[in-house]
């Protein structure tokens, strides 16, 4: 159908109102620094002992500075839209 308008629904009552885009990059760069944390905890925790273990111990770290590496992406992202947005 050419030249159809399609109706946007309403927000319902009682959501949650979108965040702001550098708000939503910090949270969820927390959430990934919150996950590399975890996951250096559970290697941590890990009572195995042998190669295999010290293997999994690095693939474990590995992963972990990979989310930490992300989380700081998503900060610096988060600032640069501050910056943007930001009234001069």
């Amino acid at each position: 159908m050419a030249g159809a308008v399609t109706a946007v629904p309403a927000p319902r009552r009682g959501q949650v109102a979108r965040h702001e885009p550098a708000e939503g990059l910090r949270a969820h760069s927390a959430a990934l620094l919150r996950q590399a944390e975890r996951l250096r905890a559970a290697a941590a925790a890990l009572d195995r002992k042998g190669p295999q273990a010290e293997a999994f111990r690095r693939r474990v770290e590995a992963l972990a500075e990979r989310c930490a590496t992300a989380a700081a992406g998503l900060a610096r992202s988060a600032e640069q839209l501050d910056t943007a947005v930001r009234p001069r």
